[in-house]
C-alpha cells in the first residue's frame, strides 16, 4: 500500500509522559485506507478507521476521528491539519472562549433557575424555548451573572430585541446572586488555560463532525434504498426517521441535486391523475412557499373528509418536489 498522507501527533500526561501516534492515509488499487497507529505497553496498536473507495466518506470519518483524538489531548507536530485560517480563528476566539469558560465553570443552580424561567416564559408566550434564549446563552448568563442591562448586552446572543423583551426579567434573577469576577469580560482569556480552551474547542469539532458524518451516512442509506426500490416505510424502518422527517430529507436531497423520483413515483402510485393535476395547477396559481392555501384549494376549507391531515400534507409535499424539479429544469433549458 502506498502512503499518501501521514502526520505524527503526541499527548503528554504527568503519569505517562509523552505518547506518540501516527495518522495516515494509504491507497492501493483505487481503495483508500485511513488508520491510526500508537504505542501501547511497548506494542504497536493499529486501528483502521476506514477502508473503501469513497474519498468523501473517508474524509468525513477523518475529521470526526481526528477531533476525538485532539479533544483527548493529542496535538500534531505540524499545525494546520484542520485547514483553519488564522483570520477565522481570531475572529471567533473571544466568543468561543466565553462559551468555553461558561461550560467548564458554570453555576448549575443558577442555570437551572434560568431554565425554569425560560420554560414558564415559553409556555406563556406559546413559543419554543429556544426562541426565548438558547442553552448556550443561559449558560453564559449563569456563569458571568450580569447585574445591569449594559453587562447583559456584552454577552454574545443578546441583541436589542432580546434585551428589551427579557432583559429586566433576567436581571431580576441574576442580581440576587454574587459573582467572583465582574465586567468587562476580558479577564476570561487570562483565566482560561490554552489547554482547556483547545481541548474544549476540539470537543465542539467532534460534535460538529459527528453530525456531518451521521448526515452523510443517512444520505448514503437513503439513496441506496431509493435505488433498490424500497418504500418510504422501508426507509423509515432502516433509518429510524418518521415519514415526515424523511420527506424533509427528500427535499434537502433534491435541493442538492439528487433525483428522488423513483421513490416519489412509488409513493404516489395510488393518487389519481386528476388529484395530482389539481395540486399541480394550485402550485401554478399560488406558488410553492406555503402549503395551507394549496391544501384548501385542492381539498376544500374542511379537508378532513379527504383523509388525515398528515397524509394530505405529505401528498402536497411530494408533488411539490416534482413541481420544483420540473420548474427548475425548465428554467435551465430556457
Amino acid at each position: 500500500m502506498k502512503i499518501v498522507f501521514m502526520v505524527q501527533l503526541s499527548v503528554t500526561s504527568e503519569q505517562n509522559g509523552a505518547k506518540y501516534a501516527q495518522l495516515w492515509i494509504g491507497e492501493e488499487e483505487d481503495l483508500w485506507q485511513l488508520g491510526w497507529s500508537s504505542m501501547n505497553m511497548d506494542k504497536e496498536q493499529v486501528d483502521i478507521w476506514y477502508e473503501g473507495s469513497s474519498w468523501n466518506e473517508m474524509m468525513h470519518i477523518y475529521r470526526f476521528q481526528l477531533a476525538i483524538k485532539m479533544s483527548e489531548g493529542y496535538r500534531p507536530l505540524i499545525e494546520g491539519i484542520f485547514h483553519e485560517s488564522e483570520e477565522t480563528k481570531q475572529r471567533n476566539q473571544h466568543t468561543q472562549k466565553l462559551q468555553c469558560y461558561s461550560e467548564l465553570y458554570g453555576r448549575e443552580e443558577l442555570y437551572q433557575a434560568l431554565c425554569v424561567w425560560r420554560r414558564k416564559k415559553a409556555s406563556t408566550e406559546r413559543k419554543a424555548p429556544y426562541f426565548i434564549a438558547s442553552n448556550r446563552l443561559l449558560r453564559m448568563i449563569s456563569t458571568f451573572v450580569p447585574h445591569t442591562l449594559e453587562e447583559l448586552r456584552e454577552l454574545p446572543g443578546v441583541g436589542e430585541n432580546k434585551l428589551t423583551e427579557y432583559g429586566q426579567e433576567l436581571l431580576d434573577i441574576t442580581t440576587k446572586e454574587t459573582r467572583e469576577h465582574g465586567f468587562p469580560l476580558n479577564w476570561v482569556s487570562t483565566v482560561l488555560t490554552e489547554e482547556e480552551y483547545e481541548s474544549w474547542n476540539y470537543r465542539q469539532k467532534e460534535q460538529k463532525y459527528k453530525q456531518e458524518l451521521d448526515k452523510f451516512n443517512l444520505k448514503k442509506s437513503v439513496l441506496t434504498a431509493i435505488a433498490s426500490s424500497q418504500s418510504l416505510d422501508d426507509i423509515s424502518a432502516l433509518t429510524g426517521l418518521n415519514r415526515r422527517e424523511l420527506v424533509d430529507f427528500l427535499e434537502e436531497l433534491e435541493k442538492s441535486g439528487y433525483d428522488t423520483e423513483m421513490l416519489i413515483a412509488k409513493e404516489l402510485t395510488w393518487m389519481t391523475d386528476d388529484e395530482q393535476e389539481l395540486i399541480w395547477n394550485a402550485y401554478d396559481e399560488l406558488g410553492t412557499s406555503f402549503l395551507k392555501p394549496i391544501l384548501h384549494q385542492v381539498y376544500g376549507e374542511d379537508p378532513a373528509g379527504a383523509g388525515p391531515l398528515d397524509q394530505l400534507y405529505e401528498r402536497l409535499r411530494m408533488v411539490r418536489i416534482r413541481y420544483r424539479r420540473q420548474t427548475e429544469t425548465s428554467k435551465q433549458v430556457g
